[in-house]
């Protein structure tokens, strides 16, 4: 039995680990549906559009297809760094979903409208988890700076996710996604965010360093 085999036998035959991934999945499809409502609502409310200090001085840039293609490779790695390590999937399934409700939150207070020459994002399947107004903070630069913090200790990756998230951080502003200060609050706020998770879900923080 190769040893990718033997890591799912292992933890799968365990009855705790198997209720540990349901409750993270079911978290998760229900931080989904309060983000797709969070940003209809959000998208709905939206009023007008405000100057911008690095916006009103960057010419807009067309480049969905980069936006949506990083996006798919991001979630591609995402899932591929889980499933060759199984002990992972209950505490990055709850990070992503309390990432998630959090920012749902946050979309819902304010509501800003996009900035007047936002490029148009033409992608079905993101139109489910990206809107026109969901703006403050930015999920895309958030979201890769959580992995970074998930997996602080190995160094490669750490240094990938940070990259990956200055990256989407770019791109939206390139792009006229984002506010700013959508992106530069995305930082702080994704710290807080993953310490939320390790108190809220200590024992999958330590099953994810530690394994069985």
């Amino acid at each position: 039995m190769n040893t990718l085999s033997r890591k799912y036998k292992d933890y799968f035959s365990q009855r705790e680990f198997r209720l540990e991934c349901i409750k993270a999945a079911l978290l998760l499809i229900v931080s989904l549906v309060v983000n797709f409502y969070a940003g209809l609502y959000a998208t709905a409310r939206a009023s007008n559009s405000v100057s911008d200090i690095i916006l009103s001085n960057l010419p807009v840039y067309n480049i969905d297809g980069t936006f949506i293609w990083a996006t798919f490779a991001f979630w591609t790695f995402v899932i591929l760094l889980c499933l060759t390590e199984p002990k992972r999937i209950p505490f990055v399934l709850n990070a992503i979903a309390t990432f998630t409700i959090i920012r749902s939150g946050f979309i819902s207070l304010t509501h800003l409208g996009p900035y007047p020459t936002q490029t148009a994002i033409d992608s079905y399947i993101l139109s489910f988890f990206v809107f026109d107004a969901d703006l403050f903070f930015s999920g895309h630069t958030g979201m890769p700076f959580l992995f970074a913090l998930m997996f602080w200790e190995e160094r490669v990756l750490r240094y990938l996710f940070i990259v990956m998230a200055l990256a989407f951080g770019t791109i939206v502003l390139l792009a006229h996604l984002h506010y700013s200060i959508d992106v530069a609050s995305a930082f702080f706020i994704t710290y807080a965010i993953y310490h939320i998770t390790e108190y809220l879900f200590p024992k999958d923080k330590l099953l994810f360093e530690k394994g069985l």
